[in-house]
């Protein structure tokens, strides 16, 4: 049986609470087999949903419009239009496609104001600073700001991004400088937390249940359009905007990072705080969080590309090398704010500090002088320079031997072979033939000439007891050069 994440959570959550699996079983209404099945693995396969066709779907632009034109508009009116233009549905999910795009609630909770006990709580929510520049590219800005309620510890992590992965990354750098974790955290209607609300019923993203589960923390979501139920983190990101950021210039994100972290310790740490009276870092001595688990997860972002020709990756807009031997292997980019690493089954073989600039090449010397290495290896080779010898044709054709990926000098080995058995002229008109058709590979030329040519009959070489000399090779003599110098020695003088 396939279970939600949010069901997941619960197992894991009453589980904690030391509840025997007969209990939770009962109490979520799934078989005991499924609780233990995923209290023992909480990683399920990924359902596959189909989403269901509704009665409503083509009418749902003419509401809109009905909407822009009187926002107070009821549903029965609605219903009355739109059955003109043959909708045959019923009132309900005209009412609560209505309560949808309103963004309304059945019903509203008044404003209490309420103080959470130490290591209860914490909320957290994003904000938006503009950009930031790197040379001519502009990276957006954002800060997610973490506060523990209690105490009015602050916490901010500014990002380029407020995709899934930067919020777990944010909040695991957050519990780290807080040294533990609280038993809730309140969030807003943001996608990274919350898929879907309908009234007082929430879906929490699956992503997000994952990554809070090890934690043990319960996420709790604010009601659309009541701002007051996370006051705390609003007042904060408000006195980060107007105390922080005036009369200040950044040169990076790892500066503004720098330059955040020295406010919080001198400055939003250790004012009087002007609704407790105390200074938050005095207050959140009195603070017990629960320990972080030996194990933290990944939060890196991460995805998998190809090592390009160029021996380099395409990441975010950028390329970063590789070592040389890994070209058309597929690797694992993962990358945070500040290192962009590359790997290969699973082992690191490379980082770099990640460029936010775009349309650069981020390159390490040692894969370049790696590439002229072998380069430089081959190109000198007695064997290699023979064949090179044959003409423009003969370096065209191992030029494509490399990029093909073909065993060069075993390759080439077998075409001087071939040369001896058909001659120079044979050889580089099969080689010409093979190009045309982008056949790059031995076995092609040898096919061609099979085929075409006739083997030159050549007697044996005498057999030397030294094998080495055996093997000696000439380079094809120019004769282009022999001609020039005969004419020149004609000229009078």
């Amino acid at each position: 049986m396939k279970i939600d994440q949010h069901t997941i959570f619960e197992i894991h959550r009453l589980n904690d609470l030391n509840w025997s699996e007969r209990k939770i079983a009962r109490y979520l209404h799934v078989g005991r087999s499924t609780v233990k099945k995923y209290i023992d693995n909480p990683n399920p396969a990924p359902a596959k949903r189909k989403k269901k066709a509704s009665k409503l779907d083509a009418y749902r632009e003419l509401i809109e419009q009905f909407l822009e034109q009187d926002p107070q508009v009821k549903a029965p009116v609605v219903l009355q239009r739109i059955q003109q233009q043959g909708f045959d549905g019923k009132i309900t999910i005209v009412r609560d496609y209505l309560l949808q795009l309103r963004g309304r609630q059945s019903s509203r909770r008044p404003f209490i104001r309420f103080e959470s006990p130490p290591a209860e709580q914490m909320q957290i929510d994003w904000g938006h600073f503009g950009h930031l520049k790197y040379g001519q590219t502009k990276r957006k800005l954002y800060a997610l700001a973490v506060i523990e309620s209690y105490s009015r510890m602050l916490y901010v992590q500014f990002t380029h991004s407020q995709k899934q992965e930067a919020l777990h990354q944010a909040l695991l750098d957050a519990f780290r400088f807080f040294g533990g974790t609280p038993k809730e955290i309140v969030v807003d209607n943001m996608l990274t937390a919350v898929t879907e609300r309908q009234g007082s019923l929430i879906r929490f993203n699956g992503a997000f249940l994952e990554f809070l589960r090890p934690f043990k923390i319960m996420p709790v979501a604010c009601n659309p359009g009541a701002p007051y139920e996370k006051g705390k983190i609003e007042n904060s990101l408000k006195y980060l905007r107007h105390n922080f950021l005036p009369l200040r210039t950044f040169t990076d994100l790892t500066d503004l990072q720098r330059q955040v972290g020295q406010w919080l310790a001198t400055v939003a740490n250790v004012r009087i705080h002007q609704s407790t009276g105390e200074k938050p870092k005095q207050r959140f001595a009195k603070v017990d969080l629960r320990a972080l688990p030996q194990l933290l997860p990944d939060c890196r972002q991460t995805c998998r590309v190809k090592v390009h020709k160029d021996f380099a990756v395409r990441f975010d807009g950028n390329c970063y090398t590789a070592p040389p031997w890994t070209i058309g292997k597929k690797t694992t980019v993962k990358a945070d704010a500040f290192t962009v690493s590359i790997y290969l089954n699973q082992k690191k073989i490379v980082a770099h500090q990640r460029c936010w600039q775009r349309k650069q090449r981020v390159e390490l010397p040692t894969h370049l002088q790696q590439v002229k290495k072998i380069n430089k290896k081959l190109w000198h080779d007695k064997q290699v320079a023979a064949f090179l010898s044959l003409g423009q044709a003969a370096v065209d054709y191992l030029k494509a031997l490399l990029e093909a990926k073909q065993p060069i000098k075993k390759s080439v080995l077998k075409l001087l072979k071939l040369k001896d058995e058909y001659g120079s002229a044979s050889l580089l008109y099969a080689i010409q033939k093979a190009t045309s058709f982008k056949a790059y590979g031995a076995d092609y030329i040898e096919n061609i000439l099979y085929q075409e040519m006739t083997p030159k009959h050549h007697h044996q070489p005498v057999k030397l007891k030294d094998d080495a000399l055996n093997h000696i090779r000439l380079t094809q003599p120019s004769l282009a050069d022999y001609d020039a110098d005969v004419l020149k020695r004609r000229k009078p003088k």
